[in-house]
């Protein structure tokens, strides 16, 4: 009988260096896109697909995220004060309960992988979501959702695909299929970052995952792979190896990379054009600017 996916690990330690300046003192998952900070809607993805525990590996420098999730009493209390119900509304959708989320410190910057395998004891023998809050996915069901129905059918292992330009290919983990006709499909082989030319196909790992315990155990038997870093595309390529099944899945929707300036900015205008409240507004600026451009061209 396979067991329900409750738990979820975010993978937050990292630096946010392409940031710079701005995240010398602002957690890059704090950075907000239009409203919401980006682990917001990797929180809200994760409740949608019936994540119960959450689990947050971070690093120093960090302690404004967890602050992100407590309670702010006198904020709540000004808002009551002042009759702004809606906003009162919409900020304690930020709060989480006592106990729901773990924070885990990994010390040094060692990968994704490792980042991962930080959080083992907390995992324990349960199956486990992974996300990364840089891969921010619009769709009208969300990404892990997704995922945790088709899993229901599958079992194992099973990650978020989709296709990116050849020339692409080594900058990402790269998947060799067994056969691509399915929004689920098998998986021969994992490769992580392959050089230019190498690649088994372009279907790309996105930053989001659904693991077995298993994987866990795996890292004990991995080297440091591509960059030097312990690699978790090595540790579910290992289940590979070992016969478990593991499954890329085609998800629907659009992702952006949220961990580059232009996916970053893009979002923003994406998201802020699916909002009522800012869809005309920017609209007219947007179409302002381009007139000017073809203008001045």
């Amino acid at each position: 009988m396979k067991r329900k996916v409750t738990k979820a690990i975010f993978p937050v330690a990292g630096l946010g260096t392409r940031f710079l300046p701005a995240t010398k003192s602002v957690p890059k998952e704090i950075m907000t896109l239009v409203d919401r900070p980006l682990i917001q809607y990797a929180i809200d993805e994760a409740r949608a697909a019936g994540i119960e525990d959450f689990i947050f590996v971070t690093s120093r420098g960090k302690t404004a995220l967890e602050d992100y999730f407590d309670l702010a009493p006198d904020l709540e209390s000004a808002l009551a004060a002042s009759g702004k119900t809606e906003l009162l509304d919409i900020l304690r959708t930020t709060n989480m309960d006592s106990g729901a989320i773990a924070y885990i410190r990994q010390h040094k910057p060692l990968g994704l992988g490792h980042a991962v395998s930080c959080a083992s004891k907390l995992i324990g023998n349960e199956p486990f979501a992974v996300i990364l809050p840089d891969d921010v996915i619009a769709a009208d069901k969300p990404c892990l959702q997704q995922m945790v129905e088709a899993y229901e059918d599958t079992g194992g292992a099973m990650v978020a695909a989709m296709e990116v330009a050849p020339e692409k290919t080594s900058s990402y983990g790269i998947l060799d299929v067994k056969a691509d006709d399915k929004s689920v499909f098998s998986i021969n082989g994992m490769v992580e970052k392959p050089a230019q030319g190498k690649a088994p196909s372009n279907l790309a790992v996105i930053g989001r995952y659904i693991l077995t315990p298993h994987v866990m155990a795996n890292f004990a038997h991995i080297t440091k792979g591509a960059g030097g870093e312990v690699q978790l595309t090595d540790a579910i390529a290992a289940e590979i190896s070992q016969d478990r099944n593991v499954f890329g899945f085609r998800f629907e929707g659009q992702r952006f990379d949220c961990g580059s300036k232009a996916g970053f900015l893009q979002a923003t205008v994406a998201f802020a054009m699916a909002r009522d409240d800012l869809r005309d507004d920017l609209y007219a600026y947007l179409s302002d600017m381009m007139a000017v451009d073809k203008a001045a061209q």
